[in-house]
């Protein structure tokens, strides 16, 4: 009876180490094909510019469903940001430069799973995350592309809007966002005070739904494109060459509205990002902290965060970047 009970106890482990050995670990790149173009900065300070078969548990690695496999972009609400920004990110960032003369392409299919529950809901900035972007690496740095997803707390349906960032004419202190819906609201939609929120928007997209965008710049115009099973396609373009906003009476009332009476209002160069060297960057950019959206950060503990809904969690399940 003890040989036998021997066998079978030398049988599971030999059968448990087989399984171990067979089971092939899925990284980022079996399921992003593209990320040999791109380096990545973690919401814990982590950093690397070599992706392939890389991975790092609770920020950077892939989850499966019924649809298979995603690479799934997690960050808290406070932990190591980068020079320019109060804002943690699991994101990548394009090797390879251009200019919007150039031009280039980003698509990106994915679903959000969790924005920050916390945050002061008269910020526009609050309860949301940046999913994609158009980086300058020249002059005053602005973005002349965020893609957002804002959820209010208690919502089923949350947003998705994309903001320009104007590249502001002199210093950059009066710089400002322009706003566009896709669908639910622009970020110009806050509450009336930091613990009131706006109706629940009717056309907005659920997380867990799946959605698609494509920036796509060519010849200077930036074209932008939006898809998802459940809403109507949405289209943009976006001249980068020529400004919008190069004097006074272009100031668009949605700025003045939020910040005249906090900021300075500037207009932005007649040539708006002409000439500029940019990248593309994707992934989730979390938009709380404990400063300007008053997010609960539980003294910087990363874990804690975690299990408090301090923290934004993004599902990638395609991306592409190309050049034009």
């Amino acid at each position: 009876m003890k040989k036998i009970l021997l066998f079978n106890l030398l049988l599971v482990s030999f059968l448990a180490c087989n399984k171990e050995k067979n089971e092939k670990i899925v990284f980022p790149s079996d399921v992003i094909f593209s990320l040999d173009k791109w380096k990545i900065l973690l919401g814990d300070g982590t950093y690397t510019d070599s992706l392939i078969n890389y991975k790092k548990d609770d920020f950077f690695y892939v989850s499966s469903d019924s649809n298979g496999n995603w690479v799934v972009f997690k960050t808290p609400n406070a932990g190591v940001t980068s020079r320019t920004s109060k804002n943690t990110r699991t994101e990548l960032h394009q090797k390879k430069y251009w200019t919007p003369e150039i031009g280039g392409k980003l698509t990106g299919t994915l679903k959000i799973e969790h924005v920050s529950t916390t945050g002061d809901a008269t910020v526009p900035s609050s309860f949301s995350v940046v999913i994609g972007q158009i980086h300058s690496d020249e002059g005053h740095e602005n973005e002349p592309l965020k893609i957002y997803y804002k959820k209010f707390p208690g919502h089923k349906k949350g947003s998705v809007f994309w903001n320009y960032e104007i590249n502001t004419k002199g210093d950059n202190k009066g710089r400002f966002d322009f706003s566009t819906v896709v669908w639910g609201y622009d970020w110009s939609v806050v509450g009336t005070n930091s613990t009131t929120y706006p109706k629940e928007p009717k056309d907005g997209i659920e997380l867990g739904e799946e959605f698609t965008y494509e920036v796509n710049v060519f010849k200077g115009i930036m074209h932008l494109t939006f898809t998802s099973k459940n809403h109507e396609k949405a289209t943009f373009s976006k001249n980068l060459l020529v400004s919008d906003y190069s004097s006074k009476k272009d100031i668009p009332q949605q700025f003045i509205n939020l910040y005249s009476s906090k900021r300075t209002v500037s207009e932005e160069k007649e040539n708006a990002y002409s000439g500029e060297l940019m990248y593309f960057k994707q992934g989730a950019y979390n938009q709380a902290n404990g400063q300007s959206t008053k997010s609960k950060i539980f003294n910087g503990d990363i874990l804690k965060q975690y299990k408090n809904g301090s923290y934004t969690e993004v599902w990638f399940k395609e991306s592409t970047l190309g050049n034009n």
